[in-house]
């Protein structure tokens, strides 16, 4: 195992601006597009505790660029768990261009810190992070490297 859940994306050219360079906004969004494809893959059964009342709720994002990526470069989104609390939870992601030749290179590093919340949009209140998500993550954590 990679200790890491991997996502794979081609850049397109709606995710760039005028002179080729990926939008910031689009990081972001393969964010929240790679934890959604581990829910899907690695604990769907909290999509239905999804569609029934809890709400993962984004409380930080942050990106921070090494190399520019443009349209049509592969993608790997490779997100870690950095820490587990009762009710939040806190990824890392690497975003990793993957050249034809087989190389790799570290375009960026970002986090996202996400709080489990239960009850209707307006009386939401901190719950629990799902056993079952605890589970499933555990497998991702990062390891912590000794200074």
């Amino acid at each position: 195992m990679e200790g890491y859940y991997e996502y794979r994306h081609t850049v397109g050219f709606e995710e760039t601006n005028i002179v080729g360079n990926v939008y910031y906004v689009n990081y972001l969004r393969w964010q929240g597009r790679c934890r959604e494809m581990f829910l899907h893959d690695k604990a769907s059964d909290v999509l239905d505790d999804l569609r029934a009342d809890l709400k993962l709720f984004t409380l930080k994002v942050d990106c921070e660029f090494f190399a520019e990526i443009t349209a049509f470069d592969q993608l790997a989104i490779r997100m870690r768990l950095v820490e587990l609390a009762q009710t939040q939870i806190e990824f890392a992601f690497d975003y990793v261009r993957l050249d034809r030749d087989g190389g790799e290179v570290l375009v960026a590093r970002g986090r996202q810190r996400v709080a489990c919340m239960r009850g209707p949009n307006n009386r939401t209140s901190p719950a629990r992070v799902p056993e079952s998500l605890a589970r499933a993550l555990a497998p991702y954590r990062a390891r912590v490297r000794a200074a």
